[in-house]
C-alpha cells in the first residue's frame, strides 16, 4: 500500500513526518491486510458453508482433534463465550461434536465428524487456488510468516507483561 499523498506536516516522529498520520499506523496496515485477506477467503467459504471464524476453527481441529473449547481459545487467543456460539454452529451443520471430557466432566471436548474432515480436501483446493492468485511470491510466504511470527510474539508477550499484578 503506496501512502497517498498529503500535505507536507510537522509532527513528533522526529523525521518531520506527523506519526498520527493513518499510513503511519502498523495497526492500521494489518488490519487492512486481516479485512482484504478476508474478503478473499469469503467466496470460497461461502461455498463450504463456513465462515473466517469457522474456518480456523477447523484448521485448529485438522491438525490434532478431539481438543477441549479451552484448548482451542488458547490457540486462537478466543473467549468461551465466543468461540461456544461458533461451535454450536459447526455442530449444527453435522461438521463437529461436543461431548463432555469422561475424565473430567467440566470440560467439552470437540471433535470432528466425518463431513467434518472431508471438508479439508476442499479447504486444501482453496488454498492452492487463493495461492496461485495471491499477489505475494510462493517463495516470500514463508520469510513474511517469520517476520510475523516474531512481531507477534512481541506483542503476545507485552500483553502478557501488562495482564500481570503490579505489569
Amino acid at each position: 500500500m503506496k501512502p497517498e499523498a498529503t500535505e507536507d506536516r510537522t509532527g513528533t516522529a522526529g523525521d518531520g513526518h506527523d506519526r498520527l498520520l493513518l499510513e503511519r499506523q502498523i495497526c492500521f496496515r494489518l488490519y487492512l491486510a486481516s479485512n482484504l485477506m478476508t474478503r478473499l477467503y469469503r467466496p470460497h467459504l461461502d461455498e463450504m458453508g463456513l465462515t473466517y471464524a469457522q474456518y480456523l476453527v477447523m484448521l485448529v481441529l485438522w491438525e490434532t482433534a478431539p481438543l477441549s473449547v479451552g484448548q482451542i481459545g488458547a490457540r486462537l487467543f478466543l473467549d468461551s463465550g465466543t468461540l461456544t456460539p461458533l461451535l454450536k454452529r459447526l455442530e449444527a451443520a453435522g461438521l463437529v461434536v461436543r461431548r463432555r471430557d469422561p475424565g473430567d466432566e467440566r470440560r467439552v471436548l470437540v471433535d470432528l465428524t466425518d463431513a467434518g474432515r472431508g471438508l479439508r480436501a476442499a479447504a486444501d483446493r482453496m488454498l492452492t487456488e487463493l495461492q496461485a492468485n495471491t499477489c505475494i511470491a510462493l517463495a516470500d510466504i514463508g520469510p513474511l510468516s517469520d517476520q510475523l511470527d516474531g512481531f507477534l510474539d512481541g506483542l503476545i508477550d507485552q500483553l502478557k507483561m501488562e495482564q500481570k499484578p503490579g505489569g
